[in-house]
């Protein structure tokens, strides 16, 4: 399985933008399809964007359509996530994930194997 790690995470005022990446390890992460995904405090973890290993425009939660923006660099091994226009209802522990090799995105984290540690977002009002 593809290991994972996200970085980018901070602490930052509503209306702010934030990176997040998640860098692959041991295996190419063009061949998987990337999922990112959060996790509020007493919430369960709900999707966020995804994107298929072919590439192609990726799948968003309507909640971050236009504001946030996924993307992979296969240079960099790395896939991003571009968080603009934040609002304390973002605040999450976001984690990136992959899935099989040769299947599908899905917004299903059941379907994820791999997962990164996570990394904390918090928005202040």
């Amino acid at each position: 399985q593809v290991q994972l790690v996200e970085s980018g995470g901070g602490l930052v005022q509503a209306g702010a933008s934030l990176r997040l990446s998640c860098t692959a390890s041991g295996r190419t992460i063009s061949n998987y399809p990337v999922g990112w995904f959060r996790q509020a405090p007493g919430k369960g973890r709900e999707f966020v964007a995804a994107m298929s290993s072919s590439g192609g425009s990726p799948y968003y939660k309507d909640s971050v359509k236009g504001r946030f923006t996924m993307s992979r660099d296969n240079v960099k091994n790395t896939v991003y996530l571009q968080m603009n226009r934040l609002r304390p209802e973002d605040s999450a522990v976001y984690y990136c994930a992959g899935r099989r090799k040769g299947s599908a995105w899905s917004r299903d984290y059941a379907d994820f194997g791999s997962w990164g540690p996570g990394t904390q977002v918090t928005v202040s009002s």
